[in-house]
């Protein structure tokens, strides 16, 4: 990035947490001078037990319950598409599900010949809690919530959610690939049986990396034949972390270690302090969106944060990013058909997003505005 350059997009990635680059690069010399497997034993108890006690901590959960991914969508397929649901059951999502989860969802809906079924929202674009409560049977056997759609601001009411389905049949997958990192997140108080997040947003860790929570009670209900697979693989690693009582079971056996010292260095950074957006900070980045001529914000839901979107009556979406990059604002093109049942399905093809972590301050929002004002009345 250009020095001086102002970063609204932490939802695409956020910058690297003090202690990321130094913990990835010492990594990478260490493998050329003492040699790879030599610099992994080095560090074996950072790799084996450390990444995954920091993680769980930031999560309310225990390190066994923790697994390792590419990503957060590699973490979220390897879990929800190998549940072994009953034949003729009911799935249910909602209508901000990012579509490789949704395209995820329909092809496991086709093959075990399972209902999909959208929640619908009320007027506000809340998610209907009173209709799950009327509709919830013993059919309903996964219920796939993301916690907030990348699109937009949104902060789904996972706990609630997890609080109606508790002792029910169905298996609650949460994707929080955009919270971990910027609010409290606790697979305790959620009730969820799989959790699934991203390094590389908010939590500010490299890209390639991605962690899932899994409760114990889940993972009997996920096809052995993909256990079996990834047991024989991940052995070879790290057999000691591998048997039964550990969610690493559903790791691969290869993976980038300066990544994963790279992701225990930001969940460090990320445990030590509260490190949300100021409420403040992205009250200001909503009002100046709203205020700029012209600019149609994109906020379903009665509580939002981190992320705000727009539209604008002219300009398209990608002149409005490279203007503001020109004036030294770093923002997105985010694409409707990411988020088919909301945005594609309201006719919004492409938009502009902007987010705000607890680095952004608000003389990077009074910038943003001069800009985005400047740009809009060209």
């Amino acid at each position: 990035m250009t020095a001086g350059m102002i970063h609204l997009n932490t939802a695409g990635a956020g910058l690297p947490a003090p202690g990321v680059t130094a913990a990835m690069t010492g990594y990478l010399e260490a493998e050329a001078t003492a040699g790879p497997y030599e610099a992994e034993q080095a560090r074996a108890d950072d790799l084996t037990n450390r990444v995954y006690a920091v993680l769980a901590d930031l999560v309310g959960a225990q390190a066994e319950h923790i697994a390792l991914f590419a990503s957060a969508t590699d973490a979220w397929c390897r879990i929800a598409c190998h549940l072994t649901l009953p034949q003729g059951s009911r799935i249910w999502t909602t209508p901000y599900e990012y579509a490789g989860n949704l395209i995820a969802l329909q092809r496991l809906a086709a093959r075990r010949k399972c209902s999909l079924e959208v929640i619908p929202v009320g007027g506000t674009g809340d998610l209907d809690l009173e209709w799950m409560r009327a509709h919830l049977d013993d059919r309903v056997a996964l219920v796939s919530v993301v916690h907030m759609p990348s699109a937009v601001g949104l902060i789904q009411p996972v706990e609630q959610i997890g609080a109606l389905l508790a002792g029910s049949a169905a298996v609650y997958v949460v994707d929080a690939c955009q919270t971990v990192g910027q609010i409290r997140v606790d697979v305790d108080a959620i009730g969820c049986h799989a959790l699934t997040a991203a390094g590389r947003k908010f939590l500010r860790g490299p890209r390639g990396t991605g962690f899932a929570y899994l409760r114990p009670d889940l993972w009997d209900r996920i096809d052995p034949v993909f256990y079996d697979l990834h047991v024989a693989q991940a052995l070879s690693l790290h057999e000691h972390r591998c048997d039964v009582d550990t969610a690493a079971r559903f790791e691969t056996a290869e993976r980038g270690n300066a990544a994963v010292l790279g992701l225990l260095a930001a969940a460090e950074y990320a445990r030590a302090a509260s490190l949300a957006p100021t409420a403040e900070v992205y009250a200001a980045l909503t009002a100046t969106i709203r205020q700029t001529p012209g600019a149609r914000p994109l906020m379903p839901g009665s509580r939002h944060g981190g992320i705000a979107s727009f539209t604008h009556d002219r300009l398209p979406p990608e002149r409005i990013r490279d203007a503001l990059a020109d004036d030294g604002l770093n923002t997105w093109v985010g694409v409707g058909a990411h988020t088919p049942l909301y945005l594609a399905a309201a006719g919004i093809e492409r938009f502009v997003r902007t987010s705000v972590h607890h680095y952004n301050s608000l003389a990077d929002i009074e910038a943003f505005g001069r800009s985005l004002r400047r740009i809009c009345a060209a």
